[in-house]
């Protein structure tokens, strides 16, 4: 009896000290997260200078977070700096009443009047539509506006934040593969289930933050071009806009293209208007079909339903990190009912297999990554 009280009462010790160090890393999630990712992104290169240099553990993960710093993360400060000045530059504009976005749409409802007849059809109010893209474009602005003066406020807990994100995905580097036995082997799932739901986490993390997001990049990278070369106003906005709204399926860049191509047609360049469009359906949307099997593969990836929703609510829940978040809990929350179903429902597993998340695939991923 008095052993089964200790046992109790520790277990709920535990509990409660394991939630007060979750609150207490709570401010630190987001350099947190993205050490994680880092780390998961970069293990290959890591294995790779340990089979080529040896078993040297700190130089080979230096190697590894230097060759990231260089190719994501200074690229993608250089890119952030760009798009602030250009927000700040765009919300100027707006400001001073030389970016009329409502004239805009004006334009287009004098050369097009049949939307506007097509939407009465709906009772939709054109004018209600209108001033609320409007109130939207202003919002937007306005929210980056206010994202670059926070940012020059908050430069100094910005870089610490980089800073601990570099130092954290230094020790993963170095020591996940330890890290990853320690948890299966403390936690009580049961280390099959454990590797699996790991592997899991290892693959849609990789999937999303390596695949979707270097799509996205050429995605937006190929809007930029095109909105340069034909002399349109904020083109480096308008391609990283594009690269954000790439990693929503269903919607993807053209949300951004196809409007500016309807206001080219609308003021009469006819010509401009026609290279957007075929350059948006040809390069920008065959892009993402072509290269997404490519970098993510059809197996890893969840129905575009899916995806879409959980990409929303993540980032209505985690802000930024939520289109990596969002998806990554909704594959677990696939993988924990996939387990379910296999080990404790009564259907045959054959009525498994034919589920979006294919069980055996990521048993045999599980194993493969354990194996490594």
């Amino acid at each position: 009896m008095y052993a089964k009280l200790e046992t109790r009462t520790f277990l709920a010790m535990l509990v409660g000290v394991s939630f007060a160090f979750i609150l207490l890393m709570k401010p630190f999630f987001g350099p947190i997260f993205w050490a994680v990712a880092v780390a998961l992104i970069f293990f290959p290169v890591q294995q790779r200078l340990t089979r080529q240099l040896g078993n040297k553990p700190n130089i080979n993960a230096l190697i590894t977070l230097l060759i990231c710093m260089v190719i994501v993360i200074i690229p993608v400060l250089v890119l952030g700096a760009a798009l602030i000045t250009e927000g700040m530059g765009i919300y100027q504009k707006i400001q001073d009443g030389q970016i009329r976005p409502g004239e805009y749409i004006d334009q287009i409802n004098r050369s097009f009047p049949a939307i506007q007849t097509f939407l009465a059809q709906f009772d939709i109010n054109f004018g209600e539509l209108r001033d609320r893209a409007v109130s939207a474009f202003l919002g937007g602005s306005q929210f980056l506006a206010k994202q670059a003066l926070g940012v020059g406020q908050n430069t100094f807990e910005f870089f610490l934040s980089l800073a601990l994100m570099i130092y954290l995905a230094f020790f993963l580097i170095r020591d996940g593969s330890k890290l990853v036995d320690l948890m299966i082997k403390a936690l009580p799932l049961g280390d099959e289930r454990e590797r699996l739901l790991f592997a899991k986490f290892a693959e849609v993390t990789r999937a999303t933050v390596k695949g979707n997001l270097l799509i996205a990049i050429i995605q937006g990278a190929l809007g930029g071009i095109i909105f340069w070369a034909l002399g349109i106003t904020g083109a480096l906005l308008w391609g990283v806009v594009m690269a954000i709204v790439s990693l929503l399926p269903a919607v993807g860049a053209a949300i951004v293209w196809v409007p500016v191509a309807v206001y080219l047609t609308a003021v009469g360049d006819f010509v401009p208007a026609m290279i957007l469009t075929a350059y948006g359906v040809l390069v920008i949307g065959l892009a993402d079909n072509i290269l997404r099997p490519i970098l993510v593969g059809r197996d890893t990836k969840l129905p575009d339903y899916l995806v879409l929703l959980s990409t929303l609510g993540g980032i209505a829940m985690f802000g930024i990190n939520g289109f990596v978040m969002g998806p990554l809990v909704a594959a677990l929350f696939m993988a924990f009912w996939g387990i379910f179903i296999r080990e404790f429902a009564e259907e045959e597993p054959k009525e498994v297999a034919s589920s979006p998340l294919d069980l055996d695939e990521i048993h045999e991923d599980g194993k493969r990554d354990t194996d490594n």
